[in-house]
């Protein structure tokens, strides 16, 4: 089968995901996708896709966001992480991206799991902390789209509710992937991937359907550990190959 064809399929699954946990759309979809196609052709398609999504969401729940924190503390690092990270991208050529991205997510879903496992609750940083993995985030976000594992992680026991961390970071994503479209755009990446992104449109308001009917109806901390479990495999395969 056209490996295209699994993405549309992966996409469908992560923005169902995103919609039932609020989290992980492009990690889920570039990590099932980087076992099949390189991520450098995928990031073109999936972040305008992001785009759309966290549009939508935005227009939703922009009355909560919390901006001291954003436009003071996570914009300046990571917009400046995310240019970096995009010009190192070419530098690293796709087994080593490949190997990078999996043993993040590796990280990411081994960390989530040893929480649920010990209970352990978020602990406040220091602000130098903060901001050193922030910047970190802005960097992984620039090589693959996925600044979300370090941004949460970087914003460990800042003191938002639930309403206002969401609302701050759905923010996060589309500043940070409209500025990532907008680099895609001047490189040509952009316009031959736009056919694919009109493909794929589909899938994710599918998926978004699906996930908003099943929110109510799983038990989403259940639900997050089959997911990490997922994550883990895939990131375990994507260290792997890259070998």
């Amino acid at each position: 089968m056209d490996p295209w064809i699994w993405l549309g399929l992966f996409i469908f699954l992560a923005f169902g995901i995103e919609a039932i946990t609020g989290f992980g759309s492009i990690v889920i979809a570039l990590s099932l996708g980087a076992l099949l196609l390189p991520i450098n052709s995928m990031l073109p398609v999936l972040v305008p896709l992001n785009i759309v999504m966290t549009g939508f969401l935005l227009l939703r729940h922009y009355r909560h966001i919390h901006w001291p924190t954003l436009l003071r503390l996570i914009l300046p690092l990571m917009a400046g992480g995310t240019l970096a990270g995009y010009f190192m991208r070419p530098w690293l050529g796709d087994e080593v991206l490949q190997g990078l991205f999996g043993a993040l997510v590796l990280w990411f879903a081994a960390r989530e799991l040893w929480k649920v496992y010990r209970g352990i609750r978020a602990a406040r940083h220091h602000r130098l902390w903060t901001a050193s993995w922030m910047l970190s985030a802005g960097i992984t976000h620039g090589l693959f789209a996925s600044g979300g594992p370090l941004l949460v992680y970087a914003l460990s026991g800042v003191q938002l509710d639930k309403a206002a961390f969401r609302a701050t970071l759905i923010t996060v994503w589309f500043s940070l992937n409209s500025l990532l479209t907008l680099v895609f755009a001047f490189d040509g990446s952009l316009l031959p991937a736009l056919p694919r992104v009109g493909a794929m449109l589909p899938a994710l308001i599918a998926g978004v359907l699906i996930g908003e009917l099943l929110h109510h109806r799983v038990n989403e901390e259940k639900f997050r550990v089959v997911v990490y479990g997922l994550l883990l495999l895939t990131g375990g395969l994507l260290v792997t190959t890259a070998l």
